[in-house]
């Protein structure tokens, strides 16, 4: 298991201990998972990008997004 995987199961273990109605923990668990899938697909093109040239490696750094 990944370590974000790893920290994704935490932070759901510890929505589950949290006082809330089901509904709340329902949604709550959605929002980390779509952050989830949007930082693995981030990784992904960033990784994907990187193949293709050392200079937008650069410009993503300048921009803060790696």
């Amino acid at each position: 298991m990944s370590e974000k995987k790893a920290k994704l199961e935490q932070i759901k273990e510890g929505i589950e201990k949290l006082n809330l109605p089901e509904d709340k923990k329902s949604n709550s668990y959605k929002i980390i998972e779509e952050w989830y899938a949007e930082d693995k697909a981030m990784s992904e093109l960033y990784a994907d990008l990187a193949k293709v040239s050392e200079t937008i490696k650069e410009y993503l750094s300048e921009l803060g997004l790696v």
